[in-house]
């Protein structure tokens, strides 16, 4: 955490010094709270954790002016558990976000590890959970991959409210060329109280070892189509339909992990989520709760459903308190687990409370 901060005081200091037309921001989230697991079998826990509603952070972002339409853009964005210290991002310096680009009227072009955009339709625009508290979508929707490393993204400005992304990834794994190549595409739209977003997602994961029962094909192949809708001051609509193929495509996979993914008897291969979701904000209060529906088409047949209910309380723009439940039904010897925007979870139940700051 010492070299972190000390990493970003020098980058801060020295941009603000060598260019006048340059902007640099220090910002970062605080999160932490209480987690109380059921229905596992080291269960009941009850622990304190880091990250529960949105992943707790520490960024240094900036931009400078390279002409009257042209910027150079940069993050450097690190994670950290808030409970003890520590990184949460198996060690990395910058594991959240860490890329550089140029932005201008042709959009935003850049480079390095940064978000995959199947997972950003799905948290910023179908989910009224946005990822976070027992709730998140990911417990059942999308893969455990949420960022894509060696990438590069393009971004179109916004044109009448509609906007589209794409993205490439160099899998740069030693004897395999396709070993964890990636590519994106997303198309959104947004216009008065409709948000409407396509994104599909497809990752080659590097070879496994050929005994395993799919050998070699590990292939994450994710579409998602999401909207939500502003009825009125009070109250937001969230649905999302997405479609899932390939052994590395569920939650279920573990990047770090591919031989035990291999051993698994519960991931699937081939299924469909079905969500819907709302969100009702009222004074500082805004009551949250959203159903997910697996629809696994592999033969085992291993479906599952969530359902969650949360509660945020606002102190201040930039401080609030948060609460939430939720429960997955597991069948045909599925294994989901109850997790949130940090941690995958153990139960099949959870309890979050806890609160956030920002700055």
């Amino acid at each position: 955490m010492r070299t972190i901060c000390s990493v970003l005081a020098v980058l801060g200091a020295g941009v603000g010094s060598a260019y006048a037309q340059s902007s640099s921001t220090v910002y970062g989230l605080l999160d932490a709270g209480i987690v109380v697991e059921r229905a596992c079998d080291s269960c009941p826990v009850t622990k304190v954790s880091s990250g529960i509603a949105s992943g707790s952070r520490l960024g240094l972002r900036g931009s400078e002016a390279l002409g009257s339409s042209l910027s150079a853009i940069y993050t450097l964005e690190a994670g950290l558990l808030t409970d003890t210290g520590r990184s949460d991002q198996g060690g990395r310096l910058f594991g959240r976000q860490a890329f550089v680009g140029l932005e201008g009227n042709f959009g935003a072009l850049t480079v390095g590890r940064q978000f995959n955009l199947e997972y950003l339709a799905l948290t910023d625009v179908a989910d009224p959970f946005k990822g976070g508290m027992a709730g998140s979508a990911t417990n059942l929707a999308g893969y455990s991959d949420k960022q894509v490393d060696n990438s590069l993204h393009y971004y179109t400005r916004d044109m009448h409210g509609v906007s589209a992304a794409a993205s490439y990834a160099l899998g740069e794994e030693p004897g395999n060329a396709r070993g964890n190549r990636a590519w994106g595409i997303s198309i959104g739209f947004a216009q008065g109280p409709l948000s409407l977003r396509a994104a599909h997602q497809n990752k080659h994961v590097a070879k496994v070892a050929p005994s395993t029962e799919m050998g070699i094909n590990m292939d994450a192949k994710n579409s998602i189509l999401a909207a939500n809708l502003k009825l009125g001051r009070h109250l937001t609509a969230y649905a999302a339909y997405s479609v899932n193929r390939g052994w590395g495509s569920s939650p279920l996979w573990n990047p770090d992990n591919p031989y035990g993914a291999g051993m698994a008897s519960t991931p699937s291969t081939d299924s469909r989520d079905v969500l819907v979701g709302v969100a009702v904000p009222f004074g500082r209060t805004t009551l949250l709760a959203s159903y997910i529906r697996k629809n696994d088409r592999d033969l085992a047949n291993r479906d599952a459903n969530q359902v969650a209910v949360g509660a945020s309380y606002s102190l201040s723009r930039r401080t609030d308190f948060y609460a939430a439940y939720s429960r997955i039904t597991n069948r045909n010897g599925a294994a989901y687990t109850v997790g949130n925007a940090t941690e995958t979870g153990s139960g099949s139940s959870a309890v979050n409370i806890g609160m956030r700051h920002a700055f």
